[in-house]
């Protein structure tokens, strides 16, 4: 059976891929800061299924937990990076501590895992590795600036470190960069009231176990980018190109994501979404 680590999967997003996989006949082994949390995520899928606790701006554990994921079941087959922090706000308001939060667990802790990943896959010329990166990977998210700026590290690394292993010809291990739109997972259920979130809230919000079956899809049919949902990436990347524009707009585009995210709160609050 292949073997897949799955990062943050003690809750919210990282769980729901860990049972995804699991019931498509991965035997996972689910990390988390929180040992227990993890442990409870194994429980909830059974036989087959391992824990341990993994801070991943740890590259020696990352590496520890890729060597004992190695030699369950005659290699690392997929290793998802998933676990990640999010702090809102100007970006000159933040304090450095914060600033550095994000960047060593959303950046950092997924070169770490990537790294340790491929140390196990490229000797044997298969693997896959899944980083969730965010569409705030893919623009400047007013708001969430620092976070955004920690995942356009992730997706640089990623979509850079696959053209590195084709350059090296290395043909059997692949890395994709997943990027969803908001999920209602732990990092959004606080913000709800936070207008400096509400770029988080201005598309589809999307819920842990679809994004968890695209990421099991993706498993199974690897590319390099996905975009959840598709149409959101071309939209975002019209901004990109033209930052004059963008920022005309900005005032009624921000205005439509914070309407949007008091729509969402009253469906949340009332019962009526997920």
């Amino acid at each position: 059976m292949p073997v897949a680590v799955v990062t943050g999967a003690g809750s919210g997003l990282g769980r729901a891929i860990a049972l995804d996989l699991a019931s498509r006949g991965y035997l996972v082994q689910a990390t988390d800061l929180d040992a227990g949390a993890a442990a409870a995520t194994a429980a909830e899928i059974g036989a087959g299924a391992t824990a341990s606790e993994l801070d991943v701006t740890d590259q020696e554990a990352c590496r520890a937990t890729a060597a004992a994921a190695a030699t369950r079941g005659g290699g690392l087959d997929l290793w998802v990076n998933n676990a990640g922090v999010l702090a809102t706000g100007p970006s000159w308001r933040q304090s450095e501590d914060t600033r550095r939060s994000m960047l060593d667990v959303n950046a950092l802790g997924t070169m770490n895992g990537t790294i340790a990943a491929l140390e196990r896959m490229v000797p044997a010329g298969r693997g896959h590795v899944i980083n969730v990166i965010s569409l705030a990977g893919l623009v400047a998210a007013p708001g969430e600036v620092n976070y955004s700026a920690s995942k356009h590290a992730a997706i640089a690394f990623t979509l850079g470190t696959l053209f590195d292993l084709r350059r090296e010809g290395v043909g059997g291990v692949e890395l994709s960069a997943l990027c969803p739109d908001g999920i209602w997972t732990p990092m959004l259920a606080d913000k709800l009231d936070d207008p400096e979130a509400a770029g988080s809230f201005s598309g589809r919000l999307l819920t842990p176990d679809e994004v968890a079956t695209a990421t099991g899809k993706l498993a199974e049919r690897p590319r390099p980018l996905l975009v959840l949902p598709r149409w959101r990436g071309p939209m975002l990347r019209f901004f990109d190109l033209f930052p004059r524009l963008a920022l005309r707009l900005l005032p009624l585009v921000m205005r439509d994501a914070r309407r949007r995210q008091r729509r969402y709160k009253k469906l949340i609050e009332s019962g009526r979404w997920p």
